[in-house]
């Protein structure tokens, strides 16, 4: 056997850094999205919690651009696939998404009071199968494009609705009780709308489909995503202080639920996924889970930015951020794990419940991973995706 040449020594290195920084991110977005389930959204004065500041909406906005990303990987990363390929690559990820969408069916049924992503993001993933053949450029394009069409697009349809919006978590129970308000949710007016959120997976697709081995890409993603979410940030901060937070107050909110009162915080009230269809105004606020353009875009940038220092951080320490990329590696489980345990065994009233959530995800995760490899759920994922992509012949 011929030793590896440099090239291929380097290359190696690059492929595991790049594996590590990934999952590292996953993980910082994993914590975030228990900080935001397990910390309180205002101290005892009535101020927003550093917790809530740091991670609301800007987690689970992670969560969905390095789930394009990891599709992007899975299907060719930098070279797209064609042909059979894509006929594989597609079925893989139909069965991928059929999985995830059924174990969030089931954690719909536990009494954790948290919105479950899972159900939105297996069919996000079924929204990737038409575009996996494009190429970086296109769909970071498109995914631009996302950003400003399909906010204004939501808005249009939820104003041309006729009836309440209905926010219950996609369960078993309301599958089999309405169907097709549960469909109307995941796609339109839930708390993860897949019509607005497709931007997070088209611009996590074109991420992926870059070298993400090099440092030079690395250093873009965080200095290009910090300047888009400062400006869309400002550009908000900027409309609300010329006059704009006087329209909303006079719009109102109508029937949409808010977290907050519509003030000069506004920027720190969270919205359930949409905006209110009072006025067309509502289309400039930054605010989180609003859905409007500069959040979308806010927190596109802060997702890239993540991303970009966690594959800089892989390059200079690599080995010493194991412990995190290990719960980033399995974070299907792990997230099913936390619903389960607020659910049960470790609810919000136990004694420093973020420290235990975390602690018990890294007990988990570190010997899981050198011991056994995949997570449970993440190895039943793959199971799938292979068994149908084996199928296409």
């Amino acid at each position: 056997m011929t030793a590896p040449t440099p090239d291929r020594r380097r290359a190696t290195l690059r492929s595991g850094a790049r594996l590590i920084g990934i999952d590292t991110a996953r993980a910082v977005a994993l914590f975030g999205m228990m900080a935001t389930h397990l910390e309180p959204r205002t101290t005892p004065e009535g101020d927003p919690t550093v917790a809530y500041l740091i991670a609301s909406g800007r987690a689970s906005a992670l969560f969905a651009v390095l789930a394009g990303v990891g599709l992007a990987l899975a299907s060719g990363g930098a070279v797209p696939p064609v042909g059979r390929a894509w006929g594989r690559a597609s079925a893989g990820i139909a069965a991928r998404a059929g999985v995830v969408f059924g174990a969030g069916l089931v954690l719909g049924e536990f009494e954790s009071d948290l919105a479950i992503i899972l159900c939105y993001y297996g069919a996000l993933f079924l929204v990737a199968i038409p575009v996996l053949r494009l190429s970086a450029g296109w769909l970071l394009g498109l995914g631009a494009a996302a950003t400003v069409v399909a906010p204004v697009l939501g808005q249009w349809l939820r104003g041309a609705v006729v009836g309440p919006f209905d926010y219950a978590v996609p369960s078993i129970e309301t599958l089999v009780a309405d169907p097709g308000a549960m469909f109307w949710g995941i796609l339109l007016t839930g708390y993860y709308p897949v019509l607005t959120w497709t931007a997070y997976l088209l611009i996590g697709l074109g991420v992926g489909r870059l070298e993400l081995g090099t440092a030079r890409i690395a250093a873009s993603l965080a200095v290009v995503g910090s300047v888009v979410a400062a400006l869309a940030w400002y550009a908000s901060w900027s409309w609300l202080e010329s006059g704009g937070l006087v329209v909303l107050e006079d719009a109102g909110v109508g029937r949409h639920p808010v977290s907050g009162p519509i003030g000069p915080d506004l920027l720190h009230v969270g919205f359930y996924g949409t905006t209110p269809t009072t006025s067309w105004s509502w289309l400039w606020v930054a605010s989180p889970h609003s859905g409007a353009p500069p959040d979308l875009l806010h927190t596109i940038g802060t997702a890239l930015a993540v991303l970009g220092a966690m594959l800089l951080l892989a390059r200079v320490l690599g080995r010493v951020l194991w412990p995190l990329a290990a719960v980033g590696s399995m974070t299907f489980t792990l997230y099913s794990l936390h619903v389960v345990l607020i659910s049960t065994m470790v609810p919000r009233t136990a004694s420093y419940p973020l420290l235990a959530h975390v602690a018990i995800a890294l007990a988990v995760a570190v010997p899981w991973r050198l011991v056994i490899g995949r997570g449970p759920l993440e190895a039943l994922a793959a199971t799938a995706y292979r068994s149908a992509a084996a199928r296409i012949r």
